[in-house]
């Protein structure tokens, strides 16, 4: 069963940017496609991009122009770029692949003045 790490969140001010990262125990090529999630208090968890394994990428609206999603084969990692955020963006963020391995634990990302 593949390990996923999720680091790089922390507390940012409002137009802050982040860069989070995500390292997989094992080959991330195995997946049709590599994404992340993120979860705020007291919702659901969403997905917020998704880099499919041609480099095609689909983003949820609320984020779409402001994230950018990446990821590096040979290192097994997805990267999740992060500009202007906003505190709507506070949440836990995840991620995973497509079909989907054990959930790892997330990386907080507050954004507040």
């Amino acid at each position: 069963q593949v390990q996923l790490v999720e680091s790089g969140g922390g507390l940012v001010q409002p137009g802050g940017s982040l860069r989070l990262s995500c390292a997989a125990s094992g080959s991330i090529s195995s997946r049709y496609a590599m994404e992340w999630y993120r979860q705020a208090p007291g919702k659901e968890r969403e997905r917020v991009a998704e880099i499919n394994f041609s480099g095609v990428t689909n983003y949820a609206d609320s984020v779409e122009g402001r994230f950018t999603i990446s990821r590096d084969n040979a290192k097994n990692t997805v990267y999740l770029q992060m500009y202007n955020l906003e505190p709507e963006d506070t949440a836990v963020y995840y991620c995973n692949g497509n079909p989907p391995w054990s959930w790892g634990k997330g990386t907080l990302v507050t954004v507040s003045s």
